[in-house]
């Protein structure tokens, strides 16, 4: 079997994850809207932990705080931007906003995550197909709990169930583009090396 085979059948399996709030169509809605604020705020913590305890720590090791410190503040600038450009507002009242703009925001960074999760689906299986089937695990691992907040999130911002599952899959897709991105990309990096 060809590693892009490897490669798309383990983006698929880990895209396939973003239906894991389809359980939550067995839960009536009077529990459901009881549990989805602590889903919400598992989302944002585990999201936050991931940053600030893992990521951003081992950056400024590899590169240091100045250069780690600009990117921090050009993403929270970008994804600033980008609020106010999709129509930045709050509200409280149920019937004023029918969904809320940080919903579409946590589509557009799930987007990105999954095209990143991709990239380093598709390096790993190039490496070697173990790797690439060990680096699968830890991803769906880590995609379980990150999924089920999106979609926390998504039906906390005025997703319907069915449509927050919808647009939550789409997302996950995006797994699937970075994987062939990614294959395609060390294929022309190795011929280009080894001209």
């Amino acid at each position: 079997m060809s590693i892009l085979l490897w490669i798309i059948g383990a983006t698929l399996i880990v895209s396939l994850i973003a239906w894991i709030g389809i359980i939550s169509l067995a839960i009536k809605a009077k529990l459901l809207k009881k549990i989805l604020l602590l889903l919400v705020g598992f989302s944002a913590g585990a999201l936050m932990g991931g940053a600030f305890l893992h990521l951003i720590p081992e950056a400024v090791e590899k590169s240091g705080l100045s250069f780690v410190s600009l990117y921090v503040l050009i993403g929270f600038s970008a994804f600033f931007i980008t609020e106010r450009f999709l129509y930045w507002h709050h509200c409280h009242k149920e019937g004023k906003c029918p969904v809320h703009m940080f919903t579409y925001m946590n589509l557009i960074g799930d987007g990105i995550h999954n095209l990143i999760d991709g990239l380093i689906i598709a390096a790993s299986f190039i490496v070697n197909i173990p790797f690439g089937i060990v680096t699968t695990i830890a991803i769906i691992a880590h995609e379980v709990p990150q999924e089920l907040g999106d979609f926390a999130v998504l039906v906390y911002g005025g997703f319907t169930k069915l449509k927050a599952l919808f647009y939550n899959f789409l997302s996950a897709l995006t797994a699937i583009i970075g994987a062939i991105l990614g294959y395609f990309l060390s294929t022309i990096t190795e011929n280009f090396i080894s001209v």
